[in-house]
C-alpha cells in the first residue's frame, strides 16, 4: 500500500511540474487587448509556436499604437523581427535591476535561424540608473532605442512578458533575411592549348597491287582511259603503228648455238666411223 501511495504521489508531482512548465503565449497575451496586433504577428509568423516549445524565455511586447514600423514588411522579415523580441533567458524586473555590470548582451530567437549577421541576433539591455532600463540591438552602430515600460506577466522561471516602448529592428535585417549562404563562383575552365595540326601527307600513287576498294565518284571522270580503249584515230597501246619488231632475246641465240654444236658433233662422229671402216 505504501508503495502504491508513493507511486501515485510521484505521478501527481510530475504532472504538476509539467503543467507548471507549460505555457501558451497566445493565451497569455489574449487577456490584453492593447497587444492584440503583436499577438497576431507572433501567431501568423509561427514565432508563437517556437516560444511555446521553449522552457525558459522572455518575450518583449509592444502596444498596438507603436507597431507602425512593421507596416509593409514581408512575412519573412516580420518573422525575424518578432524573433528579435524573444530572449533565450528568463528576465523579470528584479533581475534587470540587479545586472552585475549594469548591462548584459542576450541572444534572441533570431540568432538560432542562421541569418543573423554582426550580432543582429543579440540585444543589449543596460541599467541607466533609477530603475530605467534601455534596450537595443547589439549590432555595431546601433543605439538603445527602446525602454522598459513594465512587466505584463511572468511564470518564474519559465516565461516572462515585458512591455517595451518601441519595436527593435536591427539594421540590415531585411537583406539578411533573404541572403542565402554565399558560395564561391564557379571558375571558368582554363582554355585548352591550341593544337597545331600538320597537313596530312598526300597519298602515294598506287603502283601495282590490288585495285582500291573505293570506287571513283560517278561524277568524276577517270584519270586516264583504259589501256585497251581506242581513243579516236590513235593506235592501240599494245600495237603502236610505227614500233619496230621486237629484238630477239638471249634465249633464242643460245638455242641456235646449241643446234650448230650438235650438228658438228654428228659430222665428226660419222667421219671417224668412215675412217675406221676404210682402214
Amino acid at each position: 500500500m505504501d508503495k502504491y501511495n508513493t507511486s501515485l504521489a510521484t505521478f501527481f508531482f510530475v504532472l504538476i511540474l509539467s503543467q507548471a512548465k507549460a505555457f501558451n503565449i497566445t493565451t497569455l497575451l489574449g487577456h490584453y487587448s492593447s497587444f492584440s496586433d503583436f499577438n497576431n504577428y507572433l501567431t501568423q509568423t509561427g514565432v508563437a509556436a517556437a516560444i511555446n516549445s521553449r522552457q525558459t524565455i522572455t518575450v518583449l511586447v509592444v502596444e498596438n499604437n507603436n507597431l507602425s514600423p512593421l507596416a509593409g514588411k514581408s512575412q519573412d522579415v516580420l518573422a525575424n523581427i518578432m524573433r528579435v523580441h524573444v530572449l533565450l533567458d528568463y528576465f523579470d524586473i528584479q533581475k534587470l535591476q540587479e545586472l552585475p555590470n549594469k548591462t548584459v548582451k542576450v541572444p534572441t530567437l533570431f540568432q538560432t535561424t542562421g541569418h543573423a549577421n554582426n550580432d543582429q541576433g543579440f540585444l543589449n539591455m543596460t541599467d541607466l540608473g533609477s530603475g530605467s532600463i534601455s534596450l537595443g540591438s547589439a549590432a555595431k552602430g546601433e543605439t538603445l532605442g527602446s525602454n522598459l515600460v513594465k512587466s505584463i506577466a511572468s511564470q518564474p522561471f519559465n516565461i516572462s512578458i515585458l512591455q517595451i516602448s518601441n519595436v527593435i529592428i536591427p539594421l540590415g535585417i531585411d537583406s539578411s533575411t533573404f541572403s542565402p549562404p554565399s558560395s564561391p563562383l564557379p571558375r571558368a575552365p582554363a582554355p585548352s592549348p591550341r593544337k597545331h595540326h600538320s597537313p596530312a601527307p598526300s597519298p602515294a600513287p598506287i603502283t601495282g597491287g590490288p585495285t582500291s576498294s573505293l570506287a571513283p565518284s560517278p561524277n568524276r571522270p577517270s584519270a586516264a582511259p583504259a589501256p585497251d580503249t581506242p581513243t579516236g584515230d590513235a593506235p592501240t597501246a599494245d600495237t603502236p603503228a610505227d614500233a619496230p619488231p621486237p629484238a630477239p632475246t638471249g634465249d633464242h641465240d643460245s638455242s641456235s648455238a646449241n643446234s650448230a654444236l650438235g650438228v658438228s658433233l654428228v659430222v665428226v662422229v660419222m667421219l671417224n666411223l668412215f675412217l675406221v671402216l676404210v682402214i
